[in-house]
């Protein structure tokens, strides 16, 4: 009998069965971390860019969740100041993952399979891995979690996209200047699940203290953290290792409890030609908001 969404939500929020190991991925020459289960042989991958002013420390529990159900999660601890090169990180993700399928992990135990790679990402990681997809060509599958603007525009290089991807928005933010889940997925080139998290906001999923309370930016937010969990988890087992069972996380109508389908009716803009536009307003508006908070960083 076939798994409902909610069961499965249910399911995969929680820790799964396989014991974790983690490793620095520094040890290769690439500065970051690498979460695997404790074995097993042409596993699935993906690389995870962080949110700006953030690191891989504060995605602990989720790279390890995920690490907890099969997947093998390598995160680059590179471009953290208050001025990141988005496409620098981009080439760390491709990096961390010729790690991952370049060498045996852990004990010799565990190896990663070529072709069952992701990119993943936050906030401005977000962007990042999507920047990475469309450069690098090798991912099965793409996961941009509350996505902000990137220079270059990721929203360009969904166009190029051809893989699945999931883009997760905060309802208390998917309006804001510095979030273009809408438009990526608008963009994008192959197909694409686009999901509100009910009451979550794009800070929700950082854990533990970061840099961007200074600027009074939210907290954690353990409900949008099970939420994202679960989804990332269901989605990357369905690409990545093509299992019937999670083949509901490539269905845009299945209903996954605290999150709905995102509409247009959700952010003030246009499609066509003035919906490009309001893009290139609204990025432009973000990256100035931006640049007044590295001022206030530095003290300028």
């Amino acid at each position: 009998m076939a798994q409902t969404p909610k069961s499965l939500v249910s399911k995969l929020s929680k820790r799964g069965p396989h014991r974790v190991l983690r490793g620095d991925l520094a040890l290769a020459g690439q500065p970051g971390v690498v979460y695997t289960p404790a074995e097993g042989f042409n596993l699935p991958a993906v690389a995870f860019s962080h949110d700006w002013l953030a690191g891989s420390a504060n995605y602990a529990n989720t790279l390890e969740h995920l690490a907890s159900w099969g997947i093998v999660v390598a995160a680059p601890n590179t471009e953290r100041g208050p001025v990141p090169s988005h496409l620098g990180l981009a080439a760390d993700l491709g990096t961390a993952l010729d790690i991952c399928t370049g060498v045996r992990l852990g004990p010799g135990r565990i190896s990663v399979h070529p072709d069952r790679v992701a990119f993943a990402g936050h906030g401005m990681g977000a962007g990042v891995a999507v920047l990475a997809a469309a450069q690098q060509g090798r991912a099965k599958a793409v996961a941009a979690l509350f996505p902000a603007p990137t220079a270059p525009s990721a929203v360009t290089a969904a166009a190029k996209v051809e893989v699945p991807g999931l883009i997760l928005a905060g309802a208390t933010d998917v309006d804001a200047l510095n979030s273009n889940a809408l438009q990526l997925h608008d963009a994008w080139k192959g197909e694409s699940l686009l999901r509100v998290v009910a009451k979550g906001s794009s800070t929700g999923l950082v854990e533990g203290r970061r840099l961007l309370g200074f600027l009074g930016v939210g907290g954690a937010e353990r409900r949008t953290q099970h939420v994202t969990r679960a989804l990332l988890t269901g989605f990357l087992l369905r690409h990545l290792t093509d299992d019937k069972a999670y083949a509901v996380f490539s269905d845009a109508d299945a209903h996954f409890p605290g999150t709905h389908p995102a509409h247009h009716d959700d952010v003030e803009g246009a499609e066509g030609a003035e919906g490009f536009e309001e893009l290139a307003r609204r990025e432009d508006a973000a990256a100035h908001h931006l640049g007044n908070q590295v001022g206030q960083l530095l003290g300028r």
